[in-house]
């Protein structure tokens, strides 16, 4: 029995000091996780400083997009009037200069137009010297009008008078020849003389009629005349401004058969071919000025409360790379998001609108040096930073 409780109190005895090793161990993995919550708060505040750090340093300085293209305002080549393609001096790719001939087109019509004009032009200056010599000649005409109704006035004066002398005769001999004092012949003379007298001045007095008519219908006619005249010198009448007008469009029209660059640029999309006949407004070829290229980046409305008009802007395109930066200035923004100028526009008065971030195009400038040495294409993929800290 002794020996029994002896073995019983050795393993009581062993099993305590089991205890105490697991309460040691306690206190060791407390001490361990204290430097890993304070490594853990030191990341986050490292993590923390750095985003802050990197935001108030250059962030909150640069607006950066990768959705931006080069454009330009591309000039296409369009024929004025209707004709046949008789050259294409340029292709595709092929550099121009301002006026030089890009195609020519039949000038035959044009050039049988510009003789027609040609000639109406003369003719309606010989007409209009015609008016002018006319208007001299019924000048001279009313004054001769003017003399013969004068001289109708001075017959008739003449004519009222013998009229006066003749009835004044007649009148008295009728006296005499009652009482026997004139014989009847000289009675009859009398008679005669007065009829003559009084068909004298009735002629007289139709005469001065005529000659007022023929002043009046003479001043009539120079007046007619000079209204097609007047206040205008012979280059100036509205008839030989008229023929002129139309001579200088068939003048321009037979220009138009030749079609030249209106800008320096790049010949791209080339459509035209010899033997064609064209159509006013036809689309022939484009030219691109690539040294006018502009950048328009598509920021989303987000970035944008600090872009203004006249920052600066950093530039690397995908042709050149990050070894090539273009300076560029921002000119402006668009005046809608790509979303309201789209074919279909998105209708947001629906029950299952959700709210997308738009993209606002900004109109970026570019050096003209340096598209000297580094030339860029249409369409080209650019990568914009704008420095809004400026």
């Amino acid at each position: 029995m002794s020996d029994i409780a002896i073995k019983s109190d050795e393993k009581n005895v062993t099993a305590l000091p089991g205890k105490a090793d697991t309460a040691s161990h306690e206190p060791d993995k407390k001490a361990k996780r204290g430097p890993l919550f304070l490594g853990l708060i030191a990341a986050v505040a490292i993590v923390g400083g750095s985003y802050y750090a990197y935001d108030v340093l250059y962030a909150s300085k640069h607006v950066v997009t990768d959705n931006a293209y080069v454009g330009a305002e591309i000039a296409n080549i369009t024929p004025m009037i209707a004709a046949q393609v008789t050259e294409v001096k340029v292709a595709d790719t092929q550099h121009v200069s301002k006026g030089d001939v890009l195609v020519v087109l039949d000038s035959t019509d044009a050039t049988l137009r510009l003789k027609q004009a040609e000639a109406a032009y003369q003719q309606s200056l010989r007409s209009v010297r015609a008016i002018q010599a006319t208007n001299k000649t019924l000048l001279a005409e009313i004054e001769g009008g003017k003399a013969g109704k004068l001289r109708a006035e001075a017959q008739l004066g003449t004519a009222q008078a013998n009229f006066e002398k003749a009835k004044i005769g007649l009148e008295r001999r009728k006296t005499l020849a009652e009482g026997g004092s004139v014989s009847g012949d000289e009675l009859t003379g009398a008679e005669t003389g007065f009829k003559i007298a009084k068909a004298n001045l009735q002629g007289a007095q139709a005469s001065l009629t005529a000659a007022q008519a023929g002043l009046e219908a003479a001043e009539g006619a120079q007046q007619a005349n000079a209204a097609m005249i007047e206040g205008a010198s012979l280059e100036e009448n509205p008839q030989v401004l008229a023929a002129k007008a139309a001579r200088d469009q068939a003048q321009v029209n037979l220009d138009r058969t030749v079609i030249r660059a209106p800008i320096d640029g790049v010949i791209s999309r080339r459509q035209v071919q010899i033997g064609e006949r064209v159509q006013p407004g036809m689309r022939l070829m484009a030219v691109v000025p690539l040294h006018e290229v502009y950048v328009d980046a598509n920021y989303k409305e987000v970035q944008l409360s600090n872009v203004k008009p006249g920052q600066s802007v950093s530039l690397h395109s995908d042709l050149y790379g990050d070894d090539v930066t273009f300076d560029g200035t921002v000119v402006g923004f668009s005046g809608g998001t790509g979303a309201a100028f789209s074919a279909v526009p998105a209708q947001n008065a629906t029950g299952n609108w959700i709210k997308v971030v738009q993209r606002l195009p900004v109109r970026i400038k570019l050096d003209p040096e340096q598209l000297k040495s580094h030339p860029l294409e249409v369409g080209l993929s650019m990568a914009a930073d704008i420095h809004v800290a400026e």
